[in-house]
């Protein structure tokens, strides 16, 4: 399975800094030693005319260029630099190459060990999101299709990280080729919440069976709504967030909460033949062992998946 990182480029952010910037490498060392079937390269950094895609070129200007102003950089909660732009570039890079491997080159399945970065909207960025690299992956990968393929390409994002996808479903308001379905905390960030195609809203406290429950519910949902035009595409945002260890994220789903709800994504797209492009989202855990554990696991059945879709593909 190919997966693509970023984590060479760190920030320099401040001591006590609440971001864990670290757990990028911990993760990819940890696909590294205990995962063989995965092929990890670094992922190239998104062009300005891809960005633009989703964004404005105002925007991408005062980020490439280091003119946001201070409010801008505390909105996202990093302090500027160009190792900051660079990864910026580089995580929707990687979620652009883990798309194109899924959709073209029959993979069925990929994924990006940064990414998710649903809170930015087109003119600006937040909640330590600078560029929203699913939003630019999926409309990439529509023109490249319909350049191919002469057909429109249909684009579902499935968004389970614990915070709504404010920013996905912002770009996205108008547009009916690309469903957005966010599954978060009521109470979290964003407390301004945009409108999503599907929001479910989850009580704090939230455990394993219910949130199951409810995302079976929003998966059929999902399913019903596009009747008899289904997606060609998927974007999975895998959040490790929802976990009961998360600082941030305020529910109570345990590992093998995490690691079902992976398995009922990934199969239910597969059993449709959807490609899927996963990002790896927030995780914030008190213990970040934890939390790179949890994206571990998720990368384990994403690599289950992607060798069953490769089987029914010889069968």
């Amino acid at each position: 399975m190919r997966v693509f990182a970023s984590d060479h480029f760190v920030l320099p952010l401040p001591a006590g800094h609440s971001f864990p910037m670290s757990k990028y490498r911990l993760l990819r060392e940890a696909a590294e030693s205990t995962l063989p079937g995965v092929r990890i390269s670094e992922a190239p950094p998104a062009s300005d005319g891809e960005l633009a895609l989703a964004h404005a070129p105002a925007w991408i200007s005062a980020v490439s260029e280091g003119t946001t102003s201070a409010a801008e950089q505390r909105e996202i909660g990093f302090p500027w630099s160009q190792r900051m732009v660079e990864r910026a570039r580089r995580s929707v890079g990687a979620t652009i190459a883990a798309a194109r491997v899924a959709l073209f080159d029959g993979d069925g399945v990929a994924a990006n060990l940064a990414g998710g970065t649903h809170h930015a909207q087109a003119h600006k960025g937040s909640g330590y999101c600078v560029f929203n690299d699913v939003a630019v992956a999926a409309r990439l990968m529509q023109a490249e299709w319909h350049r191919k393929n002469r057909r429109l390409l249909r684009v579902i994002v499935i968004d389970l990280d614990v915070h709504q996808g404010n920013g996905t479903a912002a770009i996205f308001a108008d547009d009916p080729t690309v469903f957005t379905l966010s599954l978060h905390g009521a109470k979290n960030f964003p407390f301004r919440k945009e409108v999503s195609d599907l929001d479910v809203d989850l009580p704090d406290g939230c455990t394993d069976a219910p949130y199951l429950a409810a995302l079976d519910a929003a998966l059929a949902e999902a399913w019903a709504r596009h009747g008899d035009a289904p997606p060609g595409l998927a974007f999975y945002l895998a959040g490790a967030d929802p976990h009961e260890n998360d600082r941030l994220g305020r529910l109570k789903i345990t590992s093998e909460g995490l690691a079902e709800r992976d398995r009922r994504v990934l199969a239910a797209l597969r059993e449709r033949r959807i490609p899927v492009a996963l990002s790896m989202a927030g995780g914030y855990g008190r213990d970040l062992a934890t939390t790179v554990a949890v994206q571990r696991r998720t990368l384990e059945e994403a690599l289950n998946s992607w060798r069953a879709w490769a089987a029914e593909c010889v069968a």
